[in-house]
């Protein structure tokens, strides 16, 4: 049986999972996993419910608007398969690993489209039968070549925006339009570095961590509210390569399971930080 997903955020007082609960035994709708979460610091509640048997679902969200305060946002059977463009430039690993997982239903999405800045990557794309779009940005001024992206992007519809390895910065004119819908994995070095060839700085700092982060996309780069973290040792026996391919292999995790989180309606945004029910 399909399970329907509840999701609910507003701020917070007493009895709010006992009003959800009591709502939804009322109505003949078994419970099968229920996560919430309460930030005490700005007075918000935060609740992912699933739940099974046939529901009236217009019905049951107007009851719980009734139920729950004003400025509660309600969301009800979100789950569905997520459409997605990716974009990228020339690095494999992630824009790979993404549509292998999507070609075995792994993703709880579909690939749309690839569009990518350089068109290194246009025979694995097309070897998935998934259209991929080459646009250039040289010669062209930066309003030129984003009109170009919004208007293949805008074709698709896109759930999201998923940034794999894409190597150019997005202005915020474009980010405004995607507000919490564009995705983005790069590198973590403890400490960090910036610039070109971050593997070969951090292999003469002598970094013993190295990582990746996936988040979404805002107008502060790299800076945006944080999906997924992860790291991996390493040490003093690590080449300048060895570090590019352990980072490589962890960027492909990190941005699969951030995926795995935003595609299951698992994660909400308030302010520069996330709440992920996993």
């Amino acid at each position: 049986m399909y399970n329907h997903i509840l999701l609910i955020k507003c701020k917070d007082q007493k009895g709010l999972i006992s009003k959800v609960t009591t709502l939804l035994f009322e109505n003949n709708l078994n419970i099968v996993g229920m996560k919430e979460h309460v930030d005490e610091q700005n007075n918000e509640f935060y609740l992912r419910c699933e739940f099974t048997e046939n529901a009236n679902l217009i019905l049951l969200k107007e009851s719980l608007t009734r139920l729950l305060p004003e400025d509660a946002t309600i969301n009800i059977n979100p789950r569905k398969k997520k459409d997605i463009v990716i974009y990228a430039t020339k690095e494999y690993h992630c824009l790979s690993d993404l549509l292998v997982r999507n070609y075995f239903g792994e993703l709880n999405a579909d690939i749309k489209c690839v569009i990518a800045n350089h068109d290194v990557l246009k025979d694995i794309v097309e070897k998935f039968n998934i259209p991929f779009y080459f646009i250039s940005y040289e010669n062209k001024s930066k309003i030129e070549f984003e009109e170009e992206l919004l208007n293949i992007t805008n074709q698709y519809k896109p759930d999201y925006i998923v940034l794999a390895k894409f190597m150019r910065i997005i202005s915020s004119e474009f980010v405004d339009k995607f507000e919490n819908k564009i995705i983005n994995i790069h590198h973590s070095f403890l400490p960090a570095f910036i610039g070109a060839n971050p593997y070969r700085q951090a292999f003469e700092r002598g970094v013993k961590l190295i990582g990746a982060t996936a988040h979404f996309v805002t107008n502060n780069l790299d800076e945006g509210p944080i999906i997924t973290q992860k790291t991996n040792n390493v040490d003093h026996s690590f080449s300048v390569e060895d570090m590019s391919k352990s980072g490589k292999e962890i960027e492909r995790i990190v941005l699969a399971e951030a995926l795995q989180y935003v595609f299951e309606d698992r994660v909400f945004v308030t302010g520069n930080k996330t709440v992920i029910f996993d």
